[in-house]
């Protein structure tokens, strides 16, 4: 995970708050990307992340994406470790390999998602956040309002980077 993340920071993870009775149930289906803070494993565009449900407590998580022509695809599941904090996940795509935090702090099911990644590695820590849409667009005012939590946090918003999901070159990804 360290070496994947391109946010390394000084200090240890925040503990933000995360999404208030999360259902996991409302949350599953198809996202994409809108903004993401820059990471190696993620490096295509048109990228969407699917949730379904593949037993009691265990979310199936297929994320797919258009590299050079080429849809990659990866699974893997997504637990919350404590009943009590739905909305914090710990999502594993590889056996044996640790699995990484997956926090919802806001969602409204139908529109956006905003969701929060942090490992701690001694004195560093490696960041992720996504902001997802139901729908290839989201409105400006939800980003921004999306971009307030994240800097309450301590996420350096300019380094979002933009996804692209223009219906033409994604098109593909629909076949």
């Amino acid at each position: 995970s360290f070496s994947n993340a391109q946010v390394i920071k000084p200090g240890r993870c925040p503990k933000p708050a995360v999404q208030e009775k999360f259902d996991a149930a409302r949350y599953l289906g198809t996202w994409y990307d809108i903004q993401k803070l820059p990471h190696s494993f993620q490096k295509g565009q048109c990228a969407t992340a699917t949730y379904s449900l593949k037993s009691p407590g265990v979310v199936g998580v297929l994320n797919r994406e258009l590299d050079d022509g080429t849809i990659d695809s990866i699974s893997g599941t997504a637990i919350a470790k404590d009943p009590s904090e739905p909305a914090k996940l710990d999502v594993s795509f590889f056996e044996n390999s640790p699995p990484a935090p997956y926090w919802i702090l806001s969602t409204d099911y139908d529109n956006y998602s905003l969701v929060y990644s942090c490992s701690d590695f001694g004195i560093l820590h490696t960041e992720f956040a996504w902001i997802m849409s139901r729908q290839p667009t989201l409105a400006e005012e939800t980003i921004e309002e999306l971009h307030s939590t994240l800097s309450s946090v301590g996420v350096n918003v300019d380094k979002l980077l933009t996804a692209n999901q223009d219906p033409a070159y994604c098109s593909a990804m629909n076949q």
